[in-house]
């Protein structure tokens, strides 16, 4: 995702790009689809304005973690991104 993105979250919302599911196990075993998890690690793409009294801690490039069922799967350019509160962030890595 070298060129900026075509859209812009509002208030206290992150953007965030997961990062590729494992391939293999440790041992070198294959996971199928099926038996694949959903990251839980991800890079922020955009970052909104924040609120009027809580700024925005998180910047564009940041390593995050985030939980299994946070945010909304979107789809923009071809590219798989997640949506969600700052609020839903766990940590920066």
């Amino acid at each position: 995702m070298a060129k900026k993105l075509n859209v812009t979250p509002l208030h206290d919302r992150v953007i965030i790009k997961p990062a590729a599911s494992e391939e293999k196990t440790a041992g070198g075993i294959i996971i199928p689809d099926t038996a694949k998890e959903k990251p839980q690690r991800g890079s922020v793409v955009a970052v909104g304005a924040g609120k009027k009294d809580e700024p925005i801690t998180v910047k564009v490039g940041d390593t995050v973690l985030y939980g299994k069922y946070a945010g909304t799967e979107i789809q923009v350019e071809g590219h798989d991104l997640l949506i969600m509160r700052e609020s839903d962030i766990l940590a920066i890595v």
